[in-house]
């Protein structure tokens, strides 16, 4: 799997509370601290994650492998990554694997022989990220699991194509996060979009949302300056009159830039509050 894409993943996973990884792997656990191993047998694997974990049972190591490529060979790597944490943590080791591919998982999920008097049932589970529903990631609060909405959905990504993108970008530009985090979760949303769709649908769609995103940004500076020169006038105001009647402080609350700039270089020659009627009527 390309490093971007392993990369990326880790990075939300890394982020992501306990209760989200319990929502995808389906098992009820408190994790504990994240355990470092370089799978010596192996090549190096930077990318995936072990976490030491407390269950009703007792503490298990949590083993979730990033893949974004059908590998006939799985079950044997995952086999080699269960008895090395063994091994070194003497932990039960829970492995999941994570597939995130284009296509469909084609995968077995361990390995079951008898030879004579020699047995192996080996199990680990398989999730696809493929075949979880755009509203099953879209419906929950988990925020930071938008960013796989590009590769969820397989059917309805294949049958809507770009416009399945375009979608899950708007989703994520609508969610109710400040601005530096929705932009964490696009970014992440546009390295992934690299595993379904090409460079210039990613390019021309996700260049649109920023845009919108910096519009958005440019309106509420300019809502918070108004805010802090409605103040302004307010003050002034009050202090000229002593106290100024409700109903022009309302108005003087909700009017915008421009008309808060006539009062201010009218401020010398407004004798009265109701002098103040000629800048609000219609």
């Amino acid at each position: 799997m390309p490093q971007t894409y392993d990369l990326t993943l880790k990075s939300i996973f890394s982020d992501i509370a306990d209760d989200i990884i319990v929502y995808l792997t389906g098992i009820n656990f408190k994790k504990l601290e994240e355990l470092n191993i370089e799978f010596t047998r192996v090549e190096r694997r930077d990318s995936d994650m072990i976490f030491k974990c407390d269950t009703d049972t007792g503490e298990i190591a949590v083993h979730i492998e990033f893949q974004a490529e059908n590998d006939k060979m799985m079950p044997c790597r995952m086999l080699r990554y269960a008895l090395e944490i063994m091994e070194k943590h003497k932990l039960k080791p829970y492995q999941v694997v994570l597939y995130i591919g284009k296509d469909k998982a084609k995968m077995d999920n361990g390995i079951d022989y008898a030879v004579g008097d020699n047995k192996l049932d080996y199990r680990y589970r398989i999730i696809d990220i493929g075949e979880f529903r755009f509203s099953d990631i879209a419906e929950t609060n988990y925020f930071d699991l938008y960013s796989l909405l590009p590769i969820v959905d397989r059917r309805k990504r294949v049958e809507a194509g770009e416009k399945y993108l375009k979608m899950c970008v708007d989703l994520i530009k609508d969610a109710p996060v400040d601005v530096d985090e929705k932009r964490t979760i696009l970014f992440r949303a546009e390295l992934l979009s690299g595993i379904a769709y090409s460079k210039e649908v990613i390019k021309r769609i996700f260049e649109e949302v920023e845009r919108v995103i910096k519009l958005e940004e440019l309106s509420s500076y300019k809502m918070i300056m108004e805010k802090g020169k409605a103040e302004m006038v307010l003050k002034l105001l009050n202090k000229k009159f002593k106290e100024l009647p409700k109903k022009y402080e309302e108005l003087i609350k909700s009017a915008d830039n421009e008309v808060l700039e006539r009062i201010t270089d009218d401020i010398f020659d407004i004798e009265k509050p109701e002098d103040l009627e000629k800048y609000f009527s219609k």
